[in-house]
C-alpha cells in the first residue's frame, strides 16, 4: 500500500468505480475532481447544476465524469443507473442543502433529504442482491443533524440527533434511515447479509472556491464585492465551524477507503469538523475575508431582525476520526480564506479553473498549515 501524506492510497483508488450522487454541486464537483486525479472512474447522478455560474460547468466536468441527470426522488431511474454502473463504492451527497430554503420548501426538503436516502440505500440493496459487488457506502449528512443545545463544546457521534428547522431535522432523519438500513439489511452480525459497509459523515460549514449558492455567506459576500457593494451579514455573532471544502472531502475519501479495507468495524457515523480555532463568528469571518480580498471590500450588519431562526453556536468533536481514521484538518482559517479568495479571483480572470482547482487539491494533499 502506497499512502500519500494524508493516508490516502492512490493505488487503492486507481480504477475504482465510484457512484456519486449530487456530483454537479459545489462539493460534488470538488470530490469528482479529486477522485479523477487519483485515477478513479466517476459516475454521477444528480440534477443539472443549481446555480449560474456553476463550478461543474466552469471545470468542464462532463469531459471527465459519466453523468446521469435525474432526480434522487426518481427511484426507478436511480436504481437502473446504479445497477448499470456496478460501482465499487457509493457516496451519497445529493440533497437540498440550505437551511433558509428548507423554511420556504419544507416538504421538498424532507422528501429529497430523507426519501432520497431511502431510495439510494434501497437501490444499493437491490443492486447487491442482483450481483453488484458494492463494498462501501458513505452517506454525507450535516453537522446540523444534532439536536443543538448551543453547547460550547463539540458534539460527538453518540450525542442525540434532532433539529428545529426542516433542513436540520431532515438530516437527522437521513442518519436514522441509514442506521436502520445498516442494522436491518447490512448487519455484519447476520451471516446472510450483504457484505456492504455503510457509514455516515457529518461536516461543518464548508467554504471554498466555486460556491455560488444563494443565502450562503461566502457566495453572498463574493457577489457583493463584485457588485462593489458592502457585504450584508444577518447574524454577526453566530459562531460556526468554518472549514475548506477539501477538509471533509478528505474525510469522506479516507472513510470510504478504510470501510472497504476494514469492513463493518467502521460502519457508523463520523464527524469531520475543523480545529476549534476555525470556529469563529460570522462577523469575524467576513472581516478576515475582506482583509484577504482587499480592493476596498467592506461589510455592514443587516438591520432587519425577522430572519428565520438559525442556531447561534454549533461545533463538532472529531476526536473519533482523528484517532481511528488518522484524519485531521490540513488548513487553518487563514489558509482556508486565502485559497478561497484566490480561486474566485482566478475565475474572474478566466483562468482554466479545472487545472487551477487540481493545483489546489495537490497543494492540500501536500499538507501544512499556512496563514
Amino acid at each position: 500500500m502506497r499512502l500519500d501524506k494524508l493516508g490516502l492510497d492512490p493505488d487503492f483508488w486507481r480504477g475504482k468505480k465510484v457512484f456519486l450522487t449530487g456530483h454537479t454541486g459545489f462539493k460534488g464537483t470538488w470530490l469528482s475532481l479529486w477522485l479523477h486525479a487519483m485515477g478513479a472512474s466517476v459516475t454521477g447522478y444528480s440534477l443539472r447544476p443549481a446555480t449560474q455560474p456553476s463550478i461543474y460547468e466552469i471545470c468542464r466536468m462532463d469531459e471527465i465524469v459519466s453523468s446521469y441527470i435525474h432526480d434522487i426522488r426518481d427511484y426507478n431511474s436511480l436504481a437502473a443507473a446504479l445497477q448499470k454502473t456496478a460501482p465499487d463504492i457509493v457516496i451519497h451527497m445529493a440533497a437540498q442543502p440550505l437551511v433558509r430554503e428548507s423554511y420556504a420548501e419544507p416538504a421538498a426538503t424532507f422528501e429529497i433529504n430523507m426519501m432520497g436516502t431511502v431510495h439510494l440505500l434501497e437501490a444499493v440493496r437491490q443492486a447487491v442482491q442482483n450481483g453488484a459487488s458494492i463494498s462501501a457506502v458513505v452517506n454525507v449528512t450535516s453537522d446540523k443533524c444534532y439536536d443543538n443545545q448551543e453547547w460550547t463544546w463539540g458534539y460527538r457521534e453518540t450525542d442525540r440527533l434532532g433539529g428545529s428547522d426542516p433542513y436540520s431535522s431532515s438530516k437527522a432523519g437521513s442518519e436514522i434511515i441509514t442506521d436502520s438500513y445498516r442494522r436491518a439489511f447490512f448487519n455484519p452480525l447476520d451471516s446472510g447479509a450483504p457484505k456492504v459497509s455503510v457509514a455516515t459523515a457529518r461536516a461543518g460549514n464548508v467554504i471554498g472556491g466555486g460556491d455560488w449558492s444563494k443565502d450562503r455567506l461566502v457566495p453572498d459576500s463574493v457577489r457583493a464585492i463584485r457588485n462593489k457593494k458592502p457585504i450584508m451579514i444577518r447574524y454577526p455573532e453566530a459562531i460556526r465551524p468554518w472549514q475548506h471544502v477539501l477538509e471533509p472531502l478528505y474525510g469522506y475519501l479516507l472513510l470510504a477507503q478504510k470501510l472497504t479495507i476494514s469492513g463493518a468495524a467502521l460502519s457508523r457515523g463520523w464527524n469531520f469538523g475543523p480545529d476549534y480555532g476555525n470556529a469563529v463568528s460570522v462577523q469575524l469571518l467576513v472581516q478576515r475575508l475582506c482583509e484577504e480580498w482587499g480592493e476596498g471590500a467592506s461589510y455592514i450588519t443587516d438591520p432587519m431582525t425577522d430572519h428565520p431562526h438559525e442556531a447561534h453556536y454549533l461545533s463538532l468533536d472529531s476526536s473519533l476520526a482523528r484517532q481511528t481514521l488518522g484524519w485531521k484538518p490540513q488548513w487553518n482559517l487563514g489558509a482556508t480564506l486565502a485559497r478561497t479568495v484566490e480561486w474566485y479571483k482566478a475565475c474572474h480572470r478566466k483562468q482554466d479553473m479545472r487545472a487551477f482547482s487540481l493545483r489546489q487539491i495537490d497543494a492540500y494533499m501536500k499538507g501544512g498549515q499556512t496563514e
